[in-house]
């Protein structure tokens, strides 16, 4: 019997994944706990169209990710630290300081676990920071280090 899942299950599949399942377990286990449907025709015209959609959803935010990189790639991003005099930074910048600066200055929201910063920054200077937007989508941000 197919039957559509409506969760992921253990050595069995994932959710909205169509399978064949036997008789007594569909109707045993499946049914009854309500981890899947059985795959009629009305269930699966409902099942494609919410593939579509799911599709269509990430498209746009793919497409809006590529946008947003498009954009980052042309700023400058500054921000003013108390240094020492051979441009030694007191502390380091960190990935927080740096979203919380791209929100104030072009009000751009990033959160701080998708800027990709190897270690903080402690000197004073230019680095490209990369910022992972989404699947295959990294943005590229041109972050200056200035002291106060």
């Amino acid at each position: 019997m197919k039957v559509i899942l409506l969760a992921d299950i253990k050595g069995v599949g994932k959710k909205d994944q169509i399978i064949n399942a036997s008789d007594g377990y569909a109707r045993n286990y499946l049914f009854p706990k309500k981890l899947a449907i059985e795959a009629t025709n009305d269930n699966l015209l409902k099942w494609k169209a919410k593939q579509n959609g799911v599709e269509y959803k990430k498209s746009v935010e793919k497409q809006e990710a590529i946008n947003l990189a498009n954009q980052l790639k042309n700023i400058s991003l500054q921000i003013k630290v108390k240094a020492g005099e051979n441009g030694k930074i007191f502390g380091g910048v960190t990935t927080k300081e740096i979203a919380e600066n791209l929100q104030a200055q072009y009000r751009i929201e990033i959160d701080k676990k998708k800027i990709n910063l190897a270690e903080t920054i402690k000197m004073l200077g230019t680095i490209m920071v990369d910022i992972k937007l989404y699947e295959g989508v990294i943005g590229k941000l041109k972050v200056q280090i200035v002291a106060e």
